[in-house]
């Protein structure tokens, strides 16, 4: 009979993946070990191999419910803006205020996901990837709803990156309870966006 999971497995598999982000960017995935992620997870290598069979296994699941949450994210806008009868233009501000309140709180986890997809195994890393392309290609046609005069085939790509140039690498400066908060740089994120495509020219 296969042993049942404590109620609070979920819980502790959250905590290690917590931890187990934090640690990956601070001393980088090849340079961490399961000994270094148990020590920081403050239990033994035993314990922490009940829960994940493998350094890669806690990697993959870190960024595979990441990018899970990001996917979730834009369902979320998507149908609350639909709901309360936004504008296109004012739906992709919501998602890219959206998004800033994610990476605030995600910073590690988005270190990861920068960085460390290339470490997993062929499947796994496909999965991530495919997951991140849809990321991608969701903002890319919310962009084009929003600014249909300005966002063409030709320029669909460049524009969509200009604007995860301005939020992704949020985690390198921006800092919480710093002079500039998520919420504050969000705004200036959708006026860029907005006074920069749109104009007519």
């Amino acid at each position: 009979m296969a042993r049942t999971k404590a109620p609070d497995h979920e819980t502790q598999r959250e905590q290690i993946l917590e931890l187990a982000a934090a640690k990956f960017a601070q001393t980088s995935y090849p340079s961490t070990s399961m000994a270094d992620l148990a020590a920081a997870s403050g239990t033994s290598k035993a314990r922490l191999y009940h829960y994940y069979e493998s350094k890669e296994a806690i990697l993959f699941d870190l960024l595979d419910r990441y990018t899970k949450r990001l996917m979730l994210i834009i369902a979320e806008v998507e149908g609350a803006s639909h709901r309360r009868g936004f504008g296109e233009r004012q739906a992709f501000a919501e998602l890219v205020r959206a998004f800033l309140i994610e990476y605030e709180t995600s910073h590690s986890r988005h270190v990861a996901l920068l960085n460390d997809v290339k470490y997993l195994e062929d499947a796994q890393r496909e999965i991530v990837l495919d997951r991140q392309r849809d990321i991608v290609a969701a903002f890319a046609r919310q962009l084009a709803r929003a600014y249909p005069n300005r966002v063409t085939k030709d320029n669909q790509t460049a524009l969509t990156m200009m604007v995860f140039g301005m939020i992704n690498w949020t985690f390198t400066w921006l800092k919480s309870g710093g002079k500039l908060g998520y919420t504050e740089f969000a705004e200036q994120v959708v006026g860029m966006i907005e006074h920069g495509l749109a104009g007519d020219a």
